[in-house]
């Protein structure tokens, strides 16, 4: 199935907590994403059926599938999460194995698991003989450069059943700084039979490829590089694809996109959390634009639809009247 999906669009939606939820998936699905992964979902808390938790599993009206991405340390409670996950209409989970952030860390999960292959093995198997849909794992090149295990992580993967790994090509001890090692990505490719999907430092449509090329990958994960530029999306996929993509939006198809956006956000969450959600994304829509500091001063200060109408308005005249 995911080489499948693959072949058909490899670019893929990176899962990114607070970020990636059901209107960011269907953004960047209307952009030309190919495979979509949820926002990092606790399977403790789905185990206690926690309601806000529970509430990230709502998929109702995407395109499936959706892989929904699950994060813990117990086996069984792994397990257990991702079949109230695929309950709830998951069609692929993944595991993450790759979370920086010391909350999560200091729980033995995300990036800890790179420290605990054993464990990490048993999550795997106990996951996968869980659930009847495919089981990824996403994790990173190794905890630091005295701990570098991409290559033996993804053989454990691939031995515990997973369908898929994707590989970051930073250790954790970078989080997000730095270069990110491609090599590390292609050392995986060849060590197992499994698809491999490429994450780390695609800003453009022409890494996309580029990736694709110097690593063997089977799929290009994008995160940070399309906050804000949401249709890098459609325009890597395009690229890869026939070698050429559209030009880069202007002012009027941003804030299209950021009034889409956030009515999608309206719709799924309600519009006082909606909006006060939406401030980053705006932040980040209108980056690099004449007078964007202005710009993102005035946008933390937006509660309604109303107020985001008259943003929209207002940059508009602004930055044309700097351009004039």
């Amino acid at each position: 199935m995911i080489r499948r999906l693959l072949q058909q669009n490899p670019v893929v939606l990176a899962p990114m907590a607070g970020i990636t939820d059901k209107a960011m998936r269907i953004m960047a699905k209307e952009a030309g994403c190919g495979l979509c992964y949820s926002e990092m979902i606790s399977a403790k808390a789905l185990v206690y059926r926690n309601s806000k938790t529970l509430a990230l599993l709502d998929m109702i009206g995407e395109e499936q599938p959706i892989n929904v991405q699950i994060f813990g340390s117990e086996p069984s409670v792994m397990a257990e999460g991702a079949k109230i996950a695929v309950d709830k209409g998951a069609q692929m989970i993944d595991i993450n194995m790759g979370c920086p952030v010391p909350k999560v860390v200091r729980n033995q999960e995300g990036a800890a698991l790179l420290l605990n292959p054993k464990l990490a093995f048993e999550i795997i198997i106990k996951t996968v003989q869980a659930v009847s849909v495919p089981v990824t794992v996403k994790i990173r090149k190794g905890w630091d450069n005295d701990h570098i295990n991409a290559v033996e992580m993804a053989r454990l993967a691939q031995e515990g059943g997973a369908a898929a790994i994707a590989v970051h090509g930073r250790t954790r001890e970078q989080y997000y700084s730095g270069k990110a090692d491609w090599q590390i990505i292609k050392a995986v490719k060849e060590a197992v039979a499994i698809p491999v999907i490429g994450n780390g430092d695609i800003f453009k449509p022409e890494d996309a490829k580029t990736m694709l090329e110097e690593t063997g990958c089977d799929g290009v994960m994008i995160g940070r590089g399309a906050l804000g530029k949401v249709w890098l999306y459609g325009q890597a996929a395009q690229y890869i694809a026939q070698g050429t993509y559209a030009a880069e939006v202007d002012l009027t198809a941003r804030n299209n996109l950021i009034w889409r956006h956030a009515q999608l956000a309206t719709q799924f969450k309600g519009e006082t959390i909606a909006l006060k959600e939406m401030r980053k994304f705006v932040a980040w829509y209108y980056k690099g634009l004449p007078h964007s500091a202005k710009l993102r001063q005035k946008v933390n200060h937006i509660e309604t639809l109303v107020d985001l109408q008259n943003l929209l308005k207002e940059t508009e005249e602004i930055v044309n009247a700097s351009l004039s």
